[in-house]
């Protein structure tokens, strides 16, 4: 590739040696025509001499050996490492025991060094649906820290915001403590075909409060007419319990657990966590947690009732539980 400052462009070049070779021009006085140098005139017409018209092009000015490039064989290892473990640049040169600058460049020139580029174009995203209402329900914790009073950091700034957890902390150290410092996790049962959720807050997230849940929302759903079949959680400690067990064994519940680091297989609660702590926690400043929580029973209503959801199309929730009475309410 021609670079900006270039004295001469191939075709100036092909002239310049034509000039020198064919028709015997002085290479000083060749090189003054076309305000170059004795020396780059002299260049060009020694390659137009040996290649002719092909030898006027730019030449890859990469050298013809690089002794401290990393081998190919460190290479293929820094790159397997990369794609199977994600590990950074730091881990990779620790491991292959190259500098960290080779395994960095060695990322780069292989276009792998952000970790959004390793996602796989042609990877197939398998997607499922439960035929009915009630075939599948998702459960899953999200846990919240709770707002202090006069807000939190999200809308006062770090500074306001540690002020007021310090002096509510310091009111929870005292006799009288405050019991909404700490955090709170909202469990949810979500319903795998529908996208019906049930969600409540809770002051933990042990077995005993897991299952009461479950309880809760399978008698919640079956006032809507859902009759539950099987229950999907991820590998938490409260979904291992004997509680749990329990609960799934009186409910005639089959209980299913996804694989370990495969949050993916969960992912219907998992997007519905999301769009609750965006459109509910952290949607508007609430200047103490007892607000907060006095919101989220109607934002439930909404989202069930009233909010589009374009993972059935764009339609409501509700819709897709049938002659259900008051379920457009």
């Amino acid at each position: 590739m021609l670079h900006a400052d270039a004295a001469l462009t191939p075709a100036q070049r092909l002239k310049l040696g034509r000039l020198i070779v064919e028709e015997g021009w002085p290479t000083a006085g060749a090189g003054k025509f076309f305000r170059v140098s004795w020396k780059t005139a002299d260049r060009w017409a020694q390659r137009y001499r040996v290649e002719g018209k092909v030898g006027m092009t730019d030449r890859s000015s990469r050298p013809r050996t690089s002794p401290a490039k990393t081998d190919q064989a460190r290479t293929k290892r820094i790159v397997s490492l990369r794609l199977r473990l994600r590990w950074g640049a730091v881990r990779l040169a620790a491991e292959t025991g190259v500098a960290l600058s080779p395994a960095g460049a060695v990322l780069r020139r292989c276009r792998i060094s952000r970790l959004s580029r390793l996602k796989h174009r042609d990877q197939v995203v398998v997607r499922y649906e439960r035929d009915a209402p009630g075939d599948l329900l998702h459960a899953d914790v999200k846990k919240l820290g709770n707002i202090p009073a006069g807000g939190g950091w999200r809308f006062l700034g770090r500074r306001a915001g540690k002020a007021n957890r310090h002096l509510d902390g310091g009111r929870a150290r005292s006799r009288h403590r405050n019991p909404l410092m700490g955090h709170g996790f909202i469990h949810v049962v979500l319903d795998d075909y529908s996208r019906l959720a049930y969600a409540e807050i809770c002051e933990d997230e042990t077995g005993p409060t897991a299952a009461a849940v479950l309880r809760r929302a399978t008698a919640w759903f079956a006032a809507r007419g859902v009759t539950a079949r099987r229950v999907l959680t991820d590998n938490g400690g409260c979904y291992r319990s004997r509680d749990w067990s329990a609960a799934c064994a009186e409910l005639g519940l089959t209980a299913k657990r996804t694989r370990p680091y495969r949050p993916q297989t969960n992912g219907k609660v998992e997007r519905f966590n999301r769009t609750m702590t965006s459109e509910w926690a952290f949607a508007q400043l609430f200047t103490s947690e007892a607000d907060r929580r006095a919101a989220f029973p109607g934002w439930r209503h909404a989202c069930n009732h009233h909010r589009p959801h374009t993972g059935i199309g764009g339609h409501l929730r509700i819709s897709r539980l049938t002659n259900l009475p008051g379920q457009h309410n």
